[in-house]
């Protein structure tokens, strides 16, 4: 019997994962290609080839896994965002596209001319530190997470990338930024409702709780964040936070409460609500304090 050529396990393995996934034939070219070490245009251009044993039992053991439900960025270790090829693992968050509107804007508001410094609150893999500090070589980057596990995977990001401007730093939130002040402070925090069974099922289930969940309505993290940024941020600088498609009128009534101007809600490239805008007033009043 003769082995089943690259087109007949790619073509399998779709229809196995059609059950548990929504993109099972993009999957399974990424694994196949994979198990080749080698691009996935390789499948197109050579379909009756096959697999040396060992190639074909890891991608065995890679289709039983994904077959399970672990999302591919786990079985591989590693997921592109911004162009960025990034290690990643349990601890941290698999980076996801949307984010990229989040960076986007970021960049918008980050002169490339000239120093600035920015701050990435819970970098997880490092995804918007590394990204950042690859469009704004000049700018000075400071990356926080309270999970040191997840700090070693954003330095060794850093490290094979060859970024050296990002400057990590265990802790909560703004706590790693003492008395420094920002041109610009980022994040993605958890902004998933304890309550949505959705984080207990499917790819989501594999994926770190305390990256996604936040509270009873999914705002704690984004209320404590609101309120710490200020005292980090210079006068006319930005804070600028990805959150769920359903938050796209609570935060920014967070942001106009605590006391930011110039407001606004931006819609990722499904047209749903995903990052609001506020910059701190370059004139104080008493009314800013909290």
């Amino acid at each position: 019997m003769s082995a089943p050529t690259l087109r007949g396990l790619r073509d399998n393995a779709a229809r196995r994962l059609a059950e548990v996934s929504e993109t099972p034939r993009l999957d399974a070219e990424i694994l196949l290609a994979a198990a080749l070490d080698r691009p996935r245009s390789y499948l197109h251009a050579w379909p009756e080839r096959t697999l040396a044993p060992a190639q074909a039992d890891r991608f065995a053991a890679w289709l039983e896994r994904r077959s399970s439900g672990e999302p591919v960025a786990y079985i591989l270790g590693r997921r592109e965002f911004w162009s960025l090829d990034l290690e990643v693992t349990p601890d941290t968050l698999i980076p996801r596209p949307e984010t990229e509107l989040l960076v986007e804007l970021a960049l918008a508001r980050l002169p490339a001319n000239r120093q600035v410094a920015a701050a990435d609150l819970g970098t997880g893999s490092g995804t918007i530190a590394l990204a950042l500090a690859v469009e704004r070589p000049m700018a000075r980057i400071v990356a926080t997470d309270q999970s040191l596990a997840a700090l070693t995977i954003a330095r060794r990001n850093a490290q094979r990338l060859g970024i050296r401007n990002v400057e990590f730093r265990e802790g909560h939130w703004c706590s790693p930024l003492g008395n420094e002040r920002f041109d610009l402070i980022a994040a993605n925090p958890p902004y998933v409702a304890a309550t949505d069974p959705r984080w207990r099922q499917g790819e989501l289930q594999f994926e770190p709780a305390a990256a996604l969940v936040s509270g009873a309505d999914g705002l704690d993290a984004l209320r404590t964040i609101i309120v710490q940024a200020p005292n980090h941020l210079k006068p006319g600088g930005w804070l600028l936070l990805e959150h769920g498609y359903d938050q796209g009128e609570a935060v920014p009534a967070l942001l106009r409460e605590r006391g930011f101007d110039a407001v606004s809600d931006h819609r990722d490239a499904a047209g749903l609500s995903r990052t609001s805008a506020g910059r701190w007033p370059s004139v104080w009043s008493p009314s800013m304090v909290q």
